[in-house]
Order: structure tokens, then sequence, then C-alpha cells
């Protein structure tokens, strides 16, 4: 994928960026709520954009800019996987 392409994806995950925090914003559940993993959801796609923001960066990959997004994603996902201990590994990002 040429540079101008990446750039292109870019600009399109900021539209969907803005979307999804909108989403996440407006959503009233609060930590403990039935629903408070419905807005998670909406947080777990904001990460994962910033993760393919990220990753499509033209040049070299930033390690910090990508162990922050791992770090969000597994912080997040621990929630939807309880069992996996995904939180804990979060620990493991810090020392690469």
């Amino acid at each position: 994928m040429k540079d101008n392409e990446k750039q292109d994806l870019i600009k399109t995950s900021w539209k969907l960026h803005s979307q999804v925090e909108t989403s996440y914003l407006s959503h009233e559940a609060k930590q403990g709520d039935d629903n408070w993993l419905e807005k998670q959801r909406f947080l777990l796609a904001d990460m994962a954009l910033h993760l393919l923001q990220t990753a499509m960066e033209p040049g070299e990959i930033k390690p910090e800019r990508l162990r922050d997004n791992l770090h969000a994603i597994l912080t997040i996902s621990d929630q939807f996987l309880p069992k996996a201990n995904l939180k804990k590994a979060t620990e493991k990002l810090h020392l690469a």
C-alpha cells in the first residue's frame, strides 16, 4: 500500500472515530449499569481505530503509541474476556 493510500485510510478512520466517540460520549451508562458493556464496546471500537491509525502511519511504527494502543485494547477487552486475564498482560507491554 502506498503512503497516499495509507493517508486516505487514516483520514477515513478519523471520520469513523468521530462517530464512535460521539456514541460513546452520549451513552449514559455508568459502571455497574446493565448496559455498561454496551458503552464499553464503543470505547473498544474507538481504541481499535487508534490502533489502525498507528499501524497505517507512514514510516516506522512508533513503539510508544503501539504500546498505548495495545494497553487500552487489552484493558477494555478484559471486561469481555475476564478469564483471559488481559489486564495482567498489559504489565508486560511496558517491559518491551
